[in-house]
């Protein structure tokens, strides 16, 4: 496995543990020898996120829509920058490049790529593990209603191990190395019969 995927926020106004997550999670994927591919951005989470990787020398790369970048959110320092023409194409590139995705924590964009890679996953079109990282429990309501989904017969009970959830950057490798494998072959068993 060589790139993880990180989908985090924007937003440089968060409670401080969010920030020092991101910064984390850097320090473990560059001592463990990933390549980080993420947003482009250069504040909040991402900022953080590719700051402390790119002080460690490790691999990172950004991909960011063409508005993003004609108004300034691209990060100066980021080497490896794809310019796409929109967010679709954003996020189809982030996918496509990597092995495993990280979700930190985020707002509606963040929950949107959270969303659309699990559907993805369940619909057998990508297998790469996705942990979920927990801070400060900030994703106890979605982990709640995807318990609901499976509850309710709205997903199968096998759709539970689509992502990982851990409680700090610190689990996120093993995480990734101990995930679940999942099948090409999940279509057969997307729909709750």
């Amino acid at each position: 496995m060589n790139n993880v995927t990180v989908f985090c926020a924007s937003s440089p106004k968060v409670d401080q543990a969010y920030l020092n997550e991101a910064s984390q999670l850097a320090e473990e994927l560059v001592k463990a020898d990933y390549g980080i591919v993420y947003g482009g951005g250069s504040v909040g989470l991402m900022g953080y996120l590719a700051d402390r990787a790119l002080e460690l020398g490790g691999r990172v790369k950004g991909i960011i829509p063409e508005f993003m970048v004609e108004v300034e959110w691209e990060h100066k320092g980021v080497k490896d920058m794809v310019h796409v023409a929109d967010m679709a194409d954003r996020k189809k590139q982030m996918v496509s490049s990597c092995d495993a995705v990280v979700v930190l924590a985020g707002g509606i964009g963040t929950l949107e790529e959270l969303f659309e890679v699990l559907s993805l996953k369940k619909l057998g079109q990508i297998q790469h593990p996705i942990i979920i990282v927990n801070t400060n429990a900030y994703f106890d309501p979605i982990i709640d209603l995807l318990e609901q989904m499976i509850s309710e017969n709205f997903m199968n009970a096998e759709h539970r191990q689509l992502w990982q959830v851990v409680d700090s950057a610190l689990d996120v490798c093993e995480a990734i190395s101990t995930s679940p494998l999942w099948s090409d072959k999940a279509i057969e068993f997307a729909a709750v019969k």
